[in-house]
């Protein structure tokens, strides 16, 4: 290798140097700038030395004065002027000085729009520092990103100034694009969007996660990745996890959300922290499919109780003045308490109503807003007496299901019938071109599940010869499910499921007079938020909002997180849960016109926690949310009859 030669050293030395960039160009622009001044202003002087009459101001005939318009003419080439009456000589100075100070403008002006380019294209990608304080942080990014923005844009509408910030691997004006088209409304809540890896501590600190309240870890897949996805989603999440704790401050408590498939993954993040709550979005929504196919209307209420957006659960503490449970709800003028915690953190759904208030217990309350809850030392309403009708129960009796479609959640719900159906029930699957897995699935369940007969049915759902062969005016609930395709996006699948819903209700129209159509309930598994209403007018009875459902809760217990304890009982067979149970139960003539408390009293009776109530005849408007009124006002008064419904708090559904 020859050595280099002293022009290849000083070429080197000067490339690395304009390749620092801003600040390097623009000192060299100066360097040249002094170095022309310098000779234009030497060979001004030698010009005067030659012909010292020669210049054309008298004013200007000290060499400083030359100078000067040297220097007035590399900054502007209009004063080349002054050289106009001068001699040659001073004017080939001017020229020169005119024609470097045009090339050196043109290079700053290059310089100064260059630069600006690289500060707007730095901003628009993402790396800046956020300065923020007691903002939500959402790490990662997936299809549930906008539905937990409005939850959490809800929740800070009591906030003057509210931030929720994003850290995604992605690039910054994409995330920002797609948030401009799909959350709109944001009120007092500003979005910041920043681009990284979320598991970098650099990042992390980007995005002032020590000041943060509380952090939202998404999963990278959606639910109908296969498992080698979510195992590989699991794993980046836990690692995020990780650079969390590591970058928070020492003693300081921050609540950790994270969206986790394999139960074995949830174990892990919640050993690494006490902060960490993991939940498992497939799991609750199979839950709430088979809870919603036993009480018409569940879905409407868990819309509200699991939304900023309507009825809240919170935590509130009072002087109880050692007051029973089943006195206490009498005295919120806003809202239902439906159970409490205990000083050890303890929650207890619907307890007994003699239990004793302690001095360090949380009423777990159902109410419009935390800011209207207040406890009042006098009752609010007082409840008349009224019999219970005794011995009214609704008798568990065999069932038959039907299932139409295939996903991730199927297993799950079959399984969760399990524990509600009586032996001997059926559970029917219908799905066009089932898979080996699919096959091999069913079969596995059939042998697994003693009380249950499950049968895959392979025929089309949306060939209307197809369904009316299943006659599905014989079933107790058909339950729609989207598509588990992942090349089916949500306006596909949801599609298909209006498609589904329009055949059925015109099955349904046509059956004869002595079919009973009204014992079969309809529930709909829906992607996208925005095609309630379609689905509403499609003629179903409910319906289900995957996304939105998942995103509610991800939502809220990011905002408080012993929530998850209250949903953990709720949406367990083994727990209380909610129920819309017909009125004939609880009262022994019809019609009958109570108040809610009266409702609120009778329920006890039955060791329930009365929420609410449905108007039959309200049930397919809309406008009316589909007839449920949740907490309403204690003293007004409702007409009801056998079929309206209380929505209540229990043990069981009978």
């Amino acid at each position: 290798m020859t050595t280099p030669t002293l022009r290849e050293r000083l070429r080197y030395k000067f490339d690395t140097f304009i390749s620092k960039g801003g600040r390097s160009i623009f000192f060299s622009l100066v360097v040249v700038f002094l170095v022309l001044f310098g000779l234009l202003a030497g060979l001004r002087g030698v010009s005067m030395l030659m012909h010292p009459k020669g210049v054309s101001h008298e004013t200007h005939d000290s060499f400083l004065g030359q100078s000067y318009i040297i220097f007035l003419e590399l900054t502007d080439p209009g004063n080349m002027n002054q050289d106009k009456f001068a001699s040659p000589l001073f004017k080939v100075s001017g020229v020169l000085a005119g024609l470097a100070g045009v090339i050196i403008l043109s290079m700053l002006i290059a310089f100064i729009t260059t630069a600006l380019d690289q500060k707007l294209s730095e901003l628009r990608k993402g790396f800046s520092r956020v300065i923020e304080s007691d903002h939500t942080l959402i790490l990662g990014w997936n299809h549930r990103v906008p539905e937990i923005l409005r939850e959490l844009i809800i929740a800070n509408e009591s906030e003057d100034d509210a931030c929720v910030v994003i850290l995604a691997d992605l690039p910054k004006e994409e995330m920002d694009d797609y948030l401009k088209v799909h959350v709109t409304d944001r009120q007092t809540t500003r979005i910041v969007t920043r681009s990284g890896k979320p598991s970098a501590k650099h990042n992390l600190e980007i995005v002032s996660l020590p000041t943060s309240k509380s952090v939202v870890i998404l999963a990278s897949c959606g639910e109908s990745a296969n498992e080698a996805e979510k195992a590989a989603s699991d794993i980046r999440t836990i690692k995020t996890i990780l650079g969390v704790v590591a970058s928070k401050e020492e003693g300081t408590e921050l609540n950790i959300v994270v969206e986790l498939f394999q139960q074995r993954s949830r174990e892990i993040a919640e050993e690494i922290s006490p902060e960490v709550t993991a939940i498992d979005g497939q799991e609750i929504l199979a839950k709430l499919l088979v809870q919603t196919s036993r009480s018409l209307g569940l879905s409407v209420v868990y819309a509200e109780v699991l939304s900023f957006d309507g009825c809240e659960l919170y935590f509130h503490q009072a002087d109880w003045s050692g007051i029973a449970f089943g006195k206490a709800i009498y005295h919120f003028p806003d809202g239902v308490p439906i159970g409490l915690r205990h000083a050890d953190g303890t929650v207890v759904i619907n307890p007994e109503s003699g239990l004793m208030l302690q001095k360090d217990d949380d009423i777990l309350i159902l109410a419009e807003d935390d800011s209207t809850i207040e406890f009042r030392s006098e009752p609010v309403a007082v409840p008349q007496t009224l019999p219970l009708a005794e011995g009214r129960k609704s008798e568990p009796s065999i069932e038959r299901e039907l299932l139409i479609g295939w996903n991730e959640k199927v297993p799950l719900i079959v399984r969760e019938y399990a524990d509600y159906v009586q032996a001997g029930s059926q559970i029917d699957i219908m799905m066009r071109e089932p898979t080996d897995y699919v096959r091999q699935t069913v079969a596995q369940l059939n042998e697994s599940l003693e009380n249950l007969t499950i049968q895959l049915i392979e025929s089309n759902p949306t060939d209307i010869p197809s369904l009316t062969a299943l006659q599905p005016f014989h079933y107790d609930n058909i339950i729609i499910l989207s598509s588990g395709d992942q090349e089916a996006d949500s306006e596909t699948s949801d599609s298909e499921t209006i498609v589904i819903l329009i055949l059925l209700r015109r099955i349904f129209s046509e059956a004869g007079p002595d079919i009973d159509i009204t014992k079969t309930k309809i529930i709909t598994e829906v992607m996208d938020s925005d095609n309630q209403e379609l689905v509403a007018r499609a003629g179903v009875h409910d319906f289900i909002i995957s996304n939105r459902f998942v995103s509610t809760i991800l939502a809220q217990i990011s905002e408080e997180a012993s929530i998850k304890a209250v949903y953990d009982d709720l949406f367990s067979e083994d727990g209380s849960e909610i129920y819309l149970k017909p009125a004939r139960l609880y009262f022994t003539s019809f019609p009958i016109e109570v108040s809610f408390a009266d409702m609120m009293a009778i329920a006890q009776q039955r060791n329930e926690v009365c929420i609410g109530v449905k108007i039959q005849a309200m049930e397919t408007d809309m406008q009316q949310n589909f007839g449920v009124k949740l907490i309403p006002e204690k003293n007004t008064r409702w007409t009801l009859g056998p079929e309206d419904r209380l929505v209540v708090v229990a043990e069981d559904e009978t």
